[in-house]
């Protein structure tokens, strides 16, 4: 099965994946493989842009691997806002895709505490992206003491 976690920046998908993937599932995380593509003491997060784009030419190469294997594996990938053409290809994968989120609040508190202050743009773009869409419900995700 192929689970596409999306949700705000700092929502808790990573935790959320942490918490139902196996040891043998392949999980495709950005902030991941960007961590394990750059140097010792790199940050988790607000990473260079030049180690960002290797990663992600990274990530869809795994991806493009890791959909060859989903019937003997679980996927789960962090996708935090897809487009229309991704999503067709994750229908088309018959992706369970989950909405992450414990709310705007606490995610725009989050990136204040640890991450870069531009990723309150990308947070607020995707919550009008889901309000412009009608959409009003997610999943509550509190997994962890922040």
């Amino acid at each position: 099965m192929l689970y596409v976690v999306t949700g705000p920046p700092a929502a808790g998908k990573s935790s959320w994946i942490e918490a139902h993937a196996k040891p043998q599932d392949i999980v495709i995380d950005l902030d991941r493989i960007t961590r394990a593509l750059t140097g010792p003491n790199a940050p988790a997060w607000n990473h260079d842009p030049i180690a960002s784009r290797v990663a992600l030419r990274a990530r869809y190469a795994a991806i493009d691997e890791a959909v060859q294997h989903l019937d003997k594996v679980d996927v789960y990938l962090i996708h935090t806002m897809p487009n229309a053409k991704a999503m067709a290809r994750y229908r088309q994968l018959k992706a369970h895709v989950v909405a992450v989120d414990p709310g705007r609040d606490v995610v725009m508190a989050r990136i204040e505490a640890m991450r870069a202050p531009e990723m309150k743009r990308v947070a607020s773009r995707w919550y009008n992206s889901r309000a412009a869409r009608g959409v009003t419900s997610s999943m509550p995700q509190h997994s962890r003491r922040w």
